[in-house]
């Protein structure tokens, strides 16, 4: 397994949720970040809960930056990374969701959670592969737990991001990896604007289907993308960390 100790770590995504654990989880192991995200505050906020964690452990400070960006517009993508050192691992969070089928769900809305889920994150990979020093990683995040006909545009996307990792794993090889994780629903900040009625009704859902009879943790995901970014003979992977959500369905 490659150390992240002094390794430079992107995570676009990274001030809350799954992102901000992970940087959690990359400054224990050494790592020195650079946090981007679409919510200043939220992205200081983060910094500063950062900074706090590894002063109490006598560590160095690890986060290089906190960069503000909307990977969305890729203009500002494209400005983005060309203000960025080198990097050993890109990880990216982007991605918006939707649920219900095709025949009801407006089009505007399919349309743009698949360019947020797919095309984003193809222009991503472009400009992040120019940056990765040799032995460097990709992680992209995709999804499990549903079908076409109960989430149709996340369910196409997810299935764009894990076809972009397979040919991107050839293309950089063997000088970058590139993987997917693929968790199923769960309870993080991402849902901070659904009523929290609903997020209940979802929650109680999913821990009645899923084998496991529960969420995954913060900490259980986190723990994926290290892997991934550790392991230098796994690449065109997509790990799913999701309860075996998929056995039943």
């Amino acid at each position: 397994m490659h150390s992240l100790q002094h390794k430079t770590v992107l995570i676009i995504g990274g001030s809350s949720g799954i992102g901000l654990r992970l940087a959690h989880r990359a400054a224990a192991e050494g790592a020195q970040l650079i946090l981007a995200g679409r919510d200043a505050q939220r992205l200081l906020a983060a910094q500063a809960e950062l900074i706090q964690e590894a002063a109490k452990h006598d560590r160095p400070t690890p986060v290089l930056c906190t960069m503000q960006v909307d990977a969305h517009d890729l203009t500002a993508l494209q400005s983005f990374f060309e203000a960025l050192p080198p990097l050993d691992h890109v990880v990216s969070m982007v991605g918006d969701v939707m649920g219900g089928g095709f025949l009801q769900a407006d089009m505007a809305v399919i349309r743009h959670v698949i360019e947020s889920k797919f095309f984003t994150n193809v222009r991503l990979a472009q400009l992040a592969a120019e940056r990765l020093r040799d032995g460097g990683s990709m992680v992209f995040t995709a999804g499990t737990g549903g079908r076409a006909q109960d989430a149709c545009a996340s369910y196409v996307g997810n299935l764009g991001i894990n076809a972009l990792v397979e040919g991107l794993a050839v293309e950089l090889a063997p000088r970058v990896r590139v993987n997917s994780v693929c968790p199923t629903w769960t309870l993080t900040p991402f849902w901070r604007a659904m009523p929290s009625e609903q997020v209940e009704a979802t929650r109680s859902r999913f821990e009645s289907i899923i084998p496991l009879k529960r969420l995954a943790s913060l900490d259980e995901l986190a723990e994926a993308y290290l892997f991934l970014m550790g392991n230098g003979f796994v690449t065109g992977q997509h790990l799913a960390v999701d309860g075996g959500i998929m056995l039943g369905a």
